[in-house]
């Protein structure tokens, strides 16, 4: 059973930094493509950023992109997401997830439980 184990959320001003990290248990973390999602009140899911299995490539929303920074570290079986210039509209609930398809077509069939992230003003 793939497990996902998320960690680093809390309370944040804005323009602060935070990282979450997420430990995938139990099975070859390099054989999986690697994304972050969040879901604020009453939105949907969101994609916020992937990493290829090796970490070469990654993609990020445009929503994100330039504040926030995935990466990969195979050795601990960990993904992170560095977060900075936090804003009020990052506030939600963060999941990190995991596939075994491809990195340009990915179907997440692994989920955390999710971290709270919530930036003040």
């Amino acid at each position: 059973q793939v497990q996902l184990v998320e960690s680093g959320g809390g309370l944040v001003q804005a323009g602060d930094s935070l990282r979450l990290s997420c430990v995938l248990l139990r099975r070859t973390f390099s054989s999986y493509v690697m994304g972050w999602f969040r879901q604020a009140p009453g939105k949907e899911r969101q994609l916020l950023a992937s990493i290829s299995r090796s970490g070469t490539n990654t993609y990020y929303a445009d929503s994100v992109k330039g504040r926030f920074t995935i990466s990969r570290d195979n050795a601990k079986n960990t993904v992170y997401l560095q977060m900075n210039d936090t804003k009020l509209e990052d506030t939600a609930v963060y999941y990190c997830a995991a596939t075994l398809t491809t990195f340009t077509s990915p179907a997440y069939a692994y989920w955390g439980q999710g971290t709270q992230v919530t930036v003040s003003s």
